[in-house]
C-alpha cells in the first residue's frame, strides 16, 4: 500500500471512530431553490471541486467518494436546494481557481483562504476561521516556534496556497537579515506534504491548524504542532466556498449557510468534526476585505 493511501485510510478510520453528532435532515426550501441560476436549475446539479484530502474538511476515500465537514455541509446544501452536488478531485489550488473562473466547476466548497488579491477574480462565502501553524517531528528538533524561526529550514507547503506565499516572503526577509534562505518544498496535496516531514525530507509542514491537528493525532506520537498562538504572517484568516466573480451563486450560498446556522446544522457538523474553535458567528461574503473596511 502506498504511504499516501495509508494516510488517507487512517484518516477515514479515525473519522469513523469519532463521536458523531446528529446532523439534521434538511427540508427542501423553494425560495432558496428559486434563487439558483437558471442553468443549475435546468441541470439539477452543481459540481464542487475538491483539492485532495484536507481533513477534517474533506477526506478523499477513493472511487470518487468523499467525507468531512465540508462534504457534510454540501449534503445539507443539496437537500435544501433540491439539487445534486457532485465532487471532483482536482490536483492543486491553482487548477481549482482556474476551473472555477472558466466554469468547469460550479464552485469549490473549500474551505479556501479568503485574501484580498484572490477576491479580485473570485468571490468567497466564508463559513470558518482558521489559524496557520507547523507540524514537526516529536520534540521539535529544529526548534521551530513561529515563522521567524524558519530561516535555513526545509518547509513543506501546499503549492499555490497562502502559506507558500508567506514562507517565500519570509525567506526573502531571512536573506535580507543575513540569514540562510528557507528551502520551500511545494506539494499538491496535504498527505504528501505531511509525508515529507515524516520521511525527514522537510523540517516542518506549514498549513492550517485544523488539518495539521488531524495529522498529528493519527501519527502515533511521531508529530506535534509548533508555532501555536502566533500570527505566523497572517492577519485574521477567513476561509470559505469559492464561486466565479459576480456569480448570483454567492447570494444563494450565503442564504443557504444562514439557514444552516439558524437551524443548528452548522453547529452539529462543526461539533461532529471537532471544529468548534473554527466556527464563525455568521457566514459572510468576501470577509477578507469586508472586515478590513469595517
Amino acid at each position: 500500500m502506498k504511504l499516501s493511501t495509508l494516510i488517507t485510510t487512517l484518516l477515514i478510520g479515525m473519522a469513523s471512530s469519532s463521536a458523531y453528532a446528529n446532523i439534521p435532515q434538511q427540508t427542501f426550501n423553494q425560495k432558496l431553490h428559486d434563487m439558483l441560476p437558471d442553468d443549475i436549475k435546468q441541470s439539477g446539479k452543481m459540481i464542487s471541486s475538491v483539492n485532495g484530502s484536507f481533513p477534517p474538511y474533506t477526506i478523499v476515500k477513493g472511487g470518487n467518494q468523499f467525507d468531512g465537514a465540508a462534504v457534510d455541509i454540501d449534503k445539507a446544501l443539496s437537500q435544501l436546494l433540491g439539487i445534486k452536488i457532485e465532487h471532483k478531485n482536482v490536483s492543486g489550488l491553482s487548477s481549482i481557481l482556474m476551473g472555477i473562473k472558466s466554469g468547469r466547476y460550479t464552485y469549490d466548497s473549500g474551505p479556501v483562504g479568503d485574501f484580498a488579491n484572490r477576491e479580485e477574480s473570485v468571490d468567497f462565502v466564508d463559513y470558518v476561521q482558521e489559524f496557520v501553524v507547523f507540524a514537526v517531528k516529536k520534540g521539535n528538533p529544529q526548534h521551530i516556534d513561529g515563522i521567524a524561526s524558519t530561516c535555513g529550514k526545509r518547509i513543506s507547503v501546499m503549492a499555490g496556497g497562502s502559506a507558500e506565499r508567506v514562507v517565500r516572503n519570509q525567506s526573502k526577509q531571512c536573506v535580507k537579515d543575513g540569514k540562510s534562505a528557507i528551502k520551500v518544498l511545494s506539494y499538491t496535496d496535504q498527505p504528501t506534504s505531511i509525508l515529507a516531514v515524516k520521511s525527514n525530507r522537510a523540517d516542518a509542514f506549514f498549513s492550517s491548524q485544523a488539518p495539521l491537528s488531524y495529522f498529528v493525532k493519527m501519527s502515533n506520537g511521531e508529530l506535534e504542532l509548533a508555532g501555536e498562538g502566533k500570527s505566523n504572517g497572517f492577519d485574521t484568516l477567513y476561509q470559505g466556498a469559492v464561486v466565479p466573480k459576480g456569480s448570483p451563486l454567492v447570494q444563494v450560498l450565503k442564504a443557504s449557510y444562514d439557514e444552516l446556522h439558524k437551524n443548528g446544522t452548522y453547529d452539529a457538523i462543526m461539533k461532529k468534526w471537532n471544529l468548534e474553535g473554527n466556527k464563525l458567528a455568521a457566514p459572510g461574503i468576501n470577509l477578507a476585505t469586508a472586515k478590513a473596511s469595517d
